[in-house]
């Protein structure tokens, strides 16, 4: 049997007065239009959600970062930076920054005040954006093997900060690096290292690194710095845990403060 449509008069009259019955009784008529409609409008919301802060999609693809490819020490220690600037004041004038993804750190450190960074790159970059090349291309940020000595002089830098790099080093390198790195810094080093148990670089990424990130606990780390002439900054490391309480700051990774030698 064919359905007539009905006459809308008494179909008002028949519900009761309900202003809306009409629009109820067509409901099956109009549902793919509205599905559609649904469809398109939702997508749109999650364009404009993604374009919402200043750098794009850089937010979404930062947390996808850390879901998929495990903790990233080089994404702490850029969440880290204002609570680092308001731990070491002018110290923050001249920043060397050692680590993968330095292109990002640098980018993020020259938003902050009176902040002058340079990186350097301890693996080949692949795919760089078009900013990252042109902080390569002004000799902001270099490609360098940090097993072997920086090419900077000595005290180059107020603050050397260094995330993802030492903890893909063994003993062997890590005896030349990590007093490289004291010797460029002025007043000392940042270091952002990953916790034993965390999930770090997927299988992916090994063909980057070269090998599987060694995690070493917070007591091994402070006996290697004992053995090499490193004392931890301990009026530093009072300033840090007071601007991070501030700034409802908790890190994921372990963050040690070094002085430079003297």
């Amino acid at each position: 049997m064919s359905r007539r449509p009905g006459n809308p008069a008494r179909r008002f009259g028949e519900s009761g007065g309900i202003p809306f019955a009409s629009s109820l009784h067509q409901k099956s008529r109009s549902s793919p239009f509205l599905s559609v409609g649904l469809l398109v409008v939702g997508a749109l919301l999650l364009i404009g959600y993604s374009y919402s802060g200043s750098g794009g999609f850089v937010a979404d693809r930062d947390a996808v970062s850390k879901v998929e490819g495990g903790l990233s020490c080089t994404l702490e220690a850029q969440t880290a930076i204002p609570v680092l600037k308001k731990a070491y004041g002018d110290a923050m004038r001249k920043v060397l920054h050692v680590g993968p993804d330095s292109c990002s750190v640098i980018s993020k450190l020259y938003k902050e005040e009176d902040v002058e960074a340079w990186g350097v790159e301890p693996y080949e970059i692949e795919d760089a954006d078009a900013s990252c090349k042109t902080l390569m291309r002004k000799g902001i940020v270099r490609v360098a093997d940090i097993k072997f000595p920086l090419p900077y002089r000595e005290k180059s830098f107020n603050l050397v900060i260094v995330s993802d790099a030492l903890d893909y080093l063994s003993p062997k390198y890590l005896n030349r690096t990590l007093p490289d790195l004291a010797r460029v810094s002025i007043d000392g080093l940042v270091i952002f290292s990953g916790v034993p148990g965390q999930q770090r670089a997927k299988v992916a990424e090994l063909s980057r690194f070269g090998k599987p990130a060694k995690l070493r606990s917070s007591s091994w780390w402070i006996r290697y710095f004992v053995q090499t002439g490193l004392e931890e900054n301990e009026s530093a490391i009072k300033k840090f845990e007071q601007a991070a309480l501030k700034k409802s700051y908790k890190p994921s990774c372990q963050v040690f403060h070094l002085s430079a030698y003297h």
